[in-house]
Parts: structure tokens; C-alpha cells; sequence
């Protein structure tokens, strides 16, 4: 949406603002003007429009830059780490959302990878992240790749080894949390420990700790949803910024704290093991650098 100025001429008196803007904008429906007055972002000689507010003629019109509703962000593009005939290792970045889902609007990961096949291979993905998670993912090219991938990830012969910052001070250097997880009966998008759940286990060692927080390397053995956010909310050490699982917004973090930052695994396409490191992204290693000091 332009953040032009505009001038209502004089034989717009009397006149909707909406009606006129929405004549006046190429490509713009009333119902979008409404929705941007509602949000206080048309501005009518530097105040904030009203709805049904009519014209006088000569006024300055003024619409702030904002996300149009209609016309989702495109997503941030992953950064492909490896590929070949049989896989891809992805990057992926925060904010992207693997797998089409209802109530998701916008690209999703796999999406983008099926533009980028063209159709001479499907992408299928052999684990996910979260939305608001970043880093290192396998996606197969195939169906019998993936079928073996995902023998190795439940037989725990793929090592995925995330990085996290953690809210407090950790009373042990290494350790496992072992707890089983399950859909919390409060609200289904999350997962809470309980009598019911699934296995699962979190190995943690201690990287370093800082004021207030505790950056870790936390490796997984199997598949579980939120399993690392879980885990850590339910020893009372949530991870930074997961407001989802009772983490405090700190350090001007806008997602949590965590990123998957290692991967290795053998498989029969390879005669070697593949291992693919991921950094910190910036806005990860920005919150680590402000709590570093």
C-alpha cells in the first residue's frame, strides 16, 4: 500500500472517504480502505479517519505503510545448505512455515521447494520446525529416501542438535529430561507434560552461562511436537522469548530463543556421513550479544 499523499479535490465534497479512496487507488477495495481506517492507518489532514467519515474538499490524505490483510508478506526464502539427486539439507528461516496448514496463509517451505523441483521431484519433508524456529531440516526428493530417513531418525541415528537460551541458571552442566508429552487439555497447540503422553527425552549440555540465562546445546532422540519448549517450561527454565510456554519477552527477541544448529546422518545414497552446521542468525546472535553485555 502507497504511503503517498493525496489531495481530495474540490467535487469530492460530501463524498465517502472510503468510496473515494477506493476509486482513487488502483487495485484497492473498500473493504480494504475500511479495514485500514479501522487500523488508523489513513490519516486525513494528520488525524486519523473515521469511519463513514465524509469529505469537505481540499483535505491532505496521508496512508501509512502497513501489511495489507489481503495481500500476505512473501516469506523469507531458505537458504538451500546442501543438495543432491536424493535430498536437501535446508535452512530454514524463522517465520516460515513448513507444511500448508489450516488456517496458514501464505508459502509455505515446501511450497517454495516444489517451485524450485519444477516437477521432476516432490519435496517431502523428513522432520519439521516450528514456524518461529530456525535452521537445518532434511527434505527427501523421493518417497523411498524419506521412508529410509525416517527409519534412521526413529532408529536415532540423525543427530539434531539445536541451540537454545533458556531463562535462569541450570543446576546441572549436562543432564536429560525425560517426561512424556502430550496435547495440554487447556489449549491444543500446545503440548504439556502427563500421564497419557508420548515418550520423549531432551539431552542438554550447558554452553555457557550468563546473566539471568543459560545457553545450551539440547539434542533430541525422536520426534515430538514443541518438545525442547516443553521440556525446559516444565523445569521452570522456558526458553527465551517462547511466550507460548511462559517465557517472558526479553532481549528484544520477537520469536524464542531456539535454532537448529547441527545436523549429521548416514545414509545408503552416501559412502560418508553428511554433518551441516547452521550459525546463529542475526536476530538470534543480536539477543545473545545484548545478555553477553
Amino acid at each position: 500500500m502507497a504511503a503517498d499523499d493525496l489531495r481530495a479535490p474540490a467535487e469530492a465534497a460530501g463524498e465517502r472517504l472510503d468510496v473515494w479512496l477506493a476509486r482513487a487507488l488502483d487495485g484497492v477495495s473498500r473493504a480494504q480502505i475500511a479495514s485500514l481506517i479501522e487500523r488508523a492507518a489513513v490519516l486525513v489532514d494528520g488525524a486519523a479517519a473515521s469511519k463513514g467519515q465524509r469529505l469537505r474538499g481540499g483535505e491532505r490524505i496521508s496512508i501509512e505503510t502497513v501489511a495489507d490483510p489481503a495481500r500476505p508478506e512473501p516469506p523469507p526464502e531458505p537458504r538451500i545448505a546442501r543438495e543432491n539427486d536424493d535430498l536437501l539439507i535446508v535452512d530454514k528461516p524463522a517465520g516460515l512455515v513448513v507444511h500448508p496448514a489450516p488456517g496458514h496463509r501464505g508459502v509455505t517451505l515446501v511450497e517454495l521447494l516444489a517451485g524450485r523441483a519444477r516437477g521432476e521431484w516432490q519435496p517431502l519433508a523428513v522432520h519439521r520446525l516450528d514456524r518461529d524456529t530456525s535452521g537445518l531440516m532434511v527434505v527427501a526428493k523421493r518417497q523411498e529416501v524419506l521412508e529410509e530417513l525416517q527409519k534412521r531418525l526413529r532408529a536415532r541415528e540423525i543427530t539434531r542438535e539445536y541451540m537454545a537460551l533458556v531463562e535462569g541458571r541450570l543446576g546441572s552442566r549436562t543432564g536429560t529430561i525425560e517426561a512424556p508429552l502430550g496435547r495440554s487439555p487447556r489449549n491444543r497447540t500446545r503440548m504439556a507434560v502427563g500421564a497419557g503422553g508420548r515418550e520423549a527425552r531432551t539431552h542438554f549440555e550447558v554452553e555457557r552461562f550468563l546473566e539471568g540465562f543459560t545457553l545450551v546445546r539440547a539434542r533430541l532422540d525422536t520426534g515430538r511436537t514443541h518438545r525442547i519448549r516443553a521440556h525446559f517450561a516444565a523445569i521452570g527454565h522456558p526458553v527465551a522469548g517462547d511466550r507460548a510456554y511462559g517465557g517472558a519477552r526479553a532481549l528484544g527477541l520477537e520469536r524464542q530463543f531456539l535454532h537448529s544448529a547441527r545436523l549429521e546422518f548416514a545414509y545408503s545414497g552416501e559412502p560418508a556421513p553428511l554433518q551441516e552446521v547452521s550459525p546463529l542468525p542475526p536476530d538470534l546472535a543480536g539477543a545473545l550479544g545484548r545478555v553477553e553485555g
